[in-house]
């Protein structure tokens, strides 16, 4: 018996590295990538989603590391969500299994393996596993600055000593956060204008390499050109292979976010010549219309102004398009209602006319000064005929 022992208590240590876990193998045995998702059907997934796989290559255990966790049934979840003070957690779950989730929804999924030493595997496992306590998970998610993606991205950096951070940052981005939303956003059109109605000069500013990884396939394709220092003191790629382990069966996003220009000119035009021809021929048609432009106009002027004063959402702050939609319309109703009487806007009411207008005029002469951030064009292209139409033909009745 006691040989039996001595012969176990020999041979065990030699088997603990074949049947290690990912929590305690050693930096020679982590392997490191980085798992992406493919955009999906619903409006939270159209941005896609990542995650950091640590693989354990003695024992084979492998963990996706994500950042992407919320609960609708959270307390106060939604109106968190309005004042934009909502809080994301970080988690983790075997390889397969989640890569199980994604298959079945049709999602792509693409591996890619990095070139950690053993010391910065071991010591991004440890952080990760330090990440996904309770106590350290939660964090306050923000849409472009701080999200599931960017935890991902700033947790690679740290292993690597900042070099990631250094070489993106060196590098101009190829689109901005507005062309990026309106891009993802295209196949839900409704969604994707009020996005884009709601964006301030924030989503505008010209962003590096680092800044728009704030997409998971952003981020992708930026490791595929990062340098790292190997072993022999020689740089070499970071990205040491790439697998589509699940091809992509949903409809892809375009390259280019659309041109918003032509179809919401077109769509102010034909609202202004309808309030044109009604207020001949059709009075009570010409009510309706002014009436429901007016008070949607005002109703998303609130809700800009809500946004700007009452939330965190930073990247709605200081809002142009107030300038074309703001709650002075709905002063505007009962004048337009007395024209079916004939009757003329007071003095008061043709001073907010003229303001409205000048606003507009505002709205446009901003576009030919430098240093302009915001891209409002399209809703300007909307709104202009539609003022003036409205203008018109309230003054015309007198």
């Amino acid at each position: 018996m006691r040989l039996v022992l001595l012969v176990a208590l020999a041979v065990c240590p030699a088997l603990l590295p074949a049947y290690a876990s990912v929590a305690n193998a050693p930096g020679a045995n982590l392997e490191i990538a980085l798992v992406t998702y493919g955009p999906g059907e619903v409006y939270w997934e159209r941005f896609g989603h990542d995650a950091i796989e640590v693989r354990d290559t003695a024992s084979g255990e492998a963990l996706n590391f994500n950042y992407g966790l919320f609960d609708f049934n959270q307390k106060d979840f939604f109106l968190n969500f309005a004042r934009g003070r909502m809080r994301y957690m970080m988690g983790a779950d075997a390889t397969e299994l989640e890569a199980g989730d994604y298959r079945a929804q049709g999602r792509s999924i693409t591996r890619q393996r990095l070139a950690f030493r053993p010391a910065q595997a071991a010591a991004l496992r440890d952080f990760l596993l330090w990440n996904v306590q309770p106590r350290n998970a939660s964090y306050p998610y923000d849409y472009y600055m701080d999200n599931c993606t960017t935890r991902v991205r700033d947790a690679l950096d740290r292993a690597l000593g900042g070099m990631l951070r250094a070489q993106l940052r060196a590098r101009d981005g190829g689109q901005t956060y507005r062309e990026q939303t309106v891009r993802l956003m295209s196949a839900q059109p409704a969604m994707m204008l009020a996005l884009d109605l709601g964006l301030g000069p924030y989503a505008d500013q010209p962003l590096n390499g680092w800044r728009e990884s704030f997409l998971p396939a952003e981020l992708q394709a930026a490791l595929r050109s990062v340098q790292v220092p190997g072993a022999d003191g020689h740089q070499h790629p970071l990205v040491v292979d790439e697998q589509v382990l699940s091809p992509n069966r949903l409809q892809v996003p375009p390259q280019q976010a659309p041109d918003l220009r032509l179809p919401l000119a077109l769509a102010g035009l034909a609202i202004a010549l309808l309030l044109v021809l009604a207020s001949f021929y059709w009075h009570p048609g010409y009510l309706i219309v002014g009436s429901l432009y007016l008070l949607a106009a005002g109703l998303v002027g609130v809700t800009l102004l809500a946004l700007w004063l009452l939330t965190t959402h930073h990247s709605a702050w200081a809002n142009a398009n107030l300038l074309l939609f703001n709650p002075l319309a709905w002063l505007l109703l009962p004048s337009l209602w007395r024209t079916r009487r004939g009757m003329r806007p007071s003095h008061f009411i043709d001073g907010v006319i003229s303001v409205q207008l000048l606003a507009i005029l505002g709205a446009s002469l901003l576009h030919l000064l430098p240093g302009t951030v915001q891209q409002n064009q399209p809703w300007l292209l909307f709104a202009l005929p539609v003022w003036i139409a409205l203008s018109w033909t309230m003054r015309r009745r007198r």
